[in-house]
């Protein structure tokens, strides 16, 4: 381990955590809005640093670098797309939540249909952040720590074991973060890592070519564009793991979900003081998911150009750092991937314990005649929070055993749980009459689906295409069952009037340039352009 970047690594940790506690010392939370949403009051830089960075964990570095060293760039469709998705939310999903003054997107589920789908739906988030999002978090983020400092040489100890002590240390700083400051805390530290974030990913892209180039940084350039520039193909085939068609199918409805429905995400789009906010920080974060390809892949490349084969290839991008960069940007870059982790992890817990407390808790003890406080809704949260920390921090080094490129297998998980969820949420934004049942059954259907097609039955189609069918006869079941089983009265939005909800006047032209330069990004790596040499 280098002295110097270890200090630069401790420094610009305590730096922002500095940051943080400056910035909320006088927020004293005592309610459980004040816990889960900041008190509606975040501005839209907050709100669109907020939305970015919970999204960035050290998975997208580690996951996209991989990707692009064994394949190409194809794995850019997940991020660079997602702006798709994410607009459509801007426009039609932020609305619905800010009109009725929803603190978790199943309380839209509760009103649409009934009490038991909204608590039906909270257990499937739950178990998919103790079991997938958290573990996720805490294992990506120990893979960069220790391909970046290699704990597992200096402690004399296997891979196996560094890696267990890494996430159980980001595991519990990043509990304390999210118990003592909430929400608020969380997306000043998002605030400050962002821009630390990009200011390393722009030194790390200057030194790793000026690496590749010999001491030159334009003739690394030269060399990039002008030798295996196939990693530059973000089209691909149908063969490659992510193929350009399931843009058009299970993609897009992951992205929805993920950015329309995924509690963890909405959450903080929740916490705007308005519409008009919320729907400018979420083109922030679009701006901010169309440099993907400069923080997170721009990083495999060069791997491409220094290794010619790895043995594991999850640490490409941690191995780019440590032999490029001087020791002050190497702990600068741990500092980024570290706070990554643990503002990913802390609005995790966040949310997780947001839907317990509020959607499992608080109703279990009112239905026994229980008052329950503000009090008892903290006391409830943090206890839970505790819980899943450390069911996650035991699950976490199980990823180990994973055969799948690191990416796909995060998707693939995230998919099993996503899916059968927006299918029940999309039917309940675009009809009235559809009944209770009809989620119920739909989401049933959609889960079993789902696990069949991949663990018992080899149908020898892409899991994003087994997606889009699963969503299209989820959708067509619970359609025919609102046709003969249609509810009494019709489902009304009703307007709580906490928010202001007149949206943004200029989305329009600021939407249409970021989605001009979505599709201008798909040609730049094509074969059409840099992939054509």
């Amino acid at each position: 381990m280098n002295l110097t970047a270890f200090i630069t690594f401790i420094a610009v940790t305590l730096l922002v955590a500095l940051i943080s506690w400056l910035k909320t010392r006088r927020h004293k939370i005592t309610t459980s809005a004040g816990l889960f949403l900041a008190n509606r009051n975040l501005s839209f830089t907050a709100v669109g640093s907020a939305l970015f960075f919970t999204n960035i964990s050290a998975a997208e570095f580690v996951g996209n670098s991989e990707s692009v060293y064994l394949n190409n760039m194809t794995v850019m469709a997940w991020g660079v797309s997602s702006v798709f998705a994410m607009l459509l939310v801007s426009e039609f999903i932020i609305p619905i939540y800010l009109k009725g003054a929803m603190s978790t997107t199943p309380d839209f589920l509760e009103s649409r249909y009934d009490p038991q789908t909204k608590k039906l739906v909270s257990f499937v988030f739950l178990i998919s952040y103790m079991v997938n999002l958290l573990p996720i978090v805490l294992y990506s983020g120990a893979i960069a720590l220790n391909g970046l400092f290699h704990f597992s040489d200096i402690w004399h100890i296997s891979y196996g074991g560094s890696i267990w002590i890494l996430v159980w240390c980001i595991g519990l700083v990043g509990s304390l973060y999210s118990i003592l400051g909430g929400l608020k805390a969380i997306v000043v530290s998002d605030l400050a890592l962002g821009i630390c974030m990009f200011t390393g990913a722009l030194l790390l892209a200057y030194f790793g070519l000026r690496h590749i180039g010999g001491g030159d940084f334009q003739n690394g350039i030269h060399t990039i564009l002008s030798t295996k520039t196939e990693h530059f193909n973000s089209i691909g085939t149908a063969s490659d793991e992510v193929p350009f068609s399931t843009i058009f199918t299970g993609m897009i409805l992951m992205n929805l979900f993920y950015w329309g429905t995924e509690q963890v995400i909405v959450q903080q789009a929740l916490a705007s003081s308005n519409l008009e906010t919320s729907q400018k920080g979420i083109a922030l974060a679009c701006a901010g998911k169309l440099l993907g390809p400069l923080l997170f892949i721009l990083p495999g490349i060069i791997g491409v150009h220094m290794y010619s084969n790895m043995e594991n290839t999850t640490e490409v991008f941690s191995r780019v750092v440590s032999d490029v960069s001087p020791p002050v940007l190497s702990g600068f870059i741990a500092a980024v991937i570290f706070g990554a982790a643990i503002t990913s992890f802390s609005p995790g817990l966040n949310s997780a314990s947001t839907l317990f407390t509020l959607n499992i808790y608080k109703p279990f003890k009112e239905k026994k005649g229980i008052q329950v406080t503000e009090k008892n809704l903290l006391r409830s949260s943090k206890r839970f929070e505790m819980f899943a920390s450390l069911l996650a921090m035991f699950i976490a080094p199980l990823f180990m055993f994973s055969n799948d490129s690191f990416y796909t297998f995060l998707q693939k998980i995230n998919a099993a749980f996503s899916i059968p969820i927006f299918t029940i949420m999309f039917i309940g934004f675009v009809t009235k009459r559809v009944p209770p049942i009809a989620a119920k059954i739909g989401i049933s259907f959609c889960l079993i689906g789902y696990i069949l097609t991949q663990m018992v039955f080899d149908t020898g189609i892409h899991f994003l295409h087994v997606l889009a069918i699963l969503f299209v006869v989820t959708s067509a079941i619970m359609l025919i069952i609102g046709k003969l089983y249609p509810m009494e009265k019709p489902y009304v939005a009703q307007n709580k009037s906490v928010v202001d909800l007149k949206p943004w006047k200029n989305r329009h032209w600021a939407n249409g340039l970021l989605l001009i330069i979505m599709i201008l990004l798909f040609l730049l790596f094509s074969p059409l352009y840099l992939a054509s040499a």
